[in-house]
């Protein structure tokens, strides 16, 4: 079992005996997606750390999409809980880039496109290509996209 696992189990177990609902029903749920992503395909398979963040990432986005319509339907309550769901799980995630730190790496890879020859709206892919390991884990691709093409743009 990956030492990520083994934690987020553990945190569960002191969670349950500390009678936190909802600190345990988060981490429930993200050891059901863990779980679920090891067994799907043909193989089961052990996830690696790196993978396990990847599925608590892809867990907390859900939450605040989920908490973002239930606030556009008038649920506030339920967006509430998303969002509390939201933050256990991002205690899990490496601290996401700040906005002047995502830019920042933008205009670095899109001057190294441009020194590679690309240019204008069209840079994107190249831009995209050398920023995305750079940012990865750190900022979510939807944030990352609209960084380049506020930088491409000018």
């Amino acid at each position: 079992m990956t030492t990520f696992k083994s934690r987020l189990r553990g945190d569960l177990t002191a969670a349950i005996k500390e009678r936190d609902e909802l600190r345990s029903a988060t981490l429930r749920m993200a050891l059901t997606a863990i779980t679920t992503e090891e067994v799907s395909g043909k193989t089961a398979r052990e996830l690696s750390d790196d993978e396990v963040r990847k599925v608590l990432a892809r867990e907390a986005k859900k939450r605040r999409e989920a908490a973002e319509a239930f606030d556009k339907g008038g649920r506030a309550d339920r967006a509430d809980r998303e969002r509390a769901e939201g933050e256990v799980l991002a205690e899990y995630l490496p601290k996401q880039l700040t906005d002047e730190e995502l830019t920042s790496l933008v205009e670095e890879a899109v001057a190294e496109a441009r020194a590679q020859g690309a240019e204008g709206p069209r840079a994107m892919g190249a831009v995209m290509k050398i920023v995305n390991p750079k940012v990865a884990g750190l900022a979510e691709g939807g944030r990352v996209a609209a960084a380049v093409k506020r930088t491409l743009a000018g």
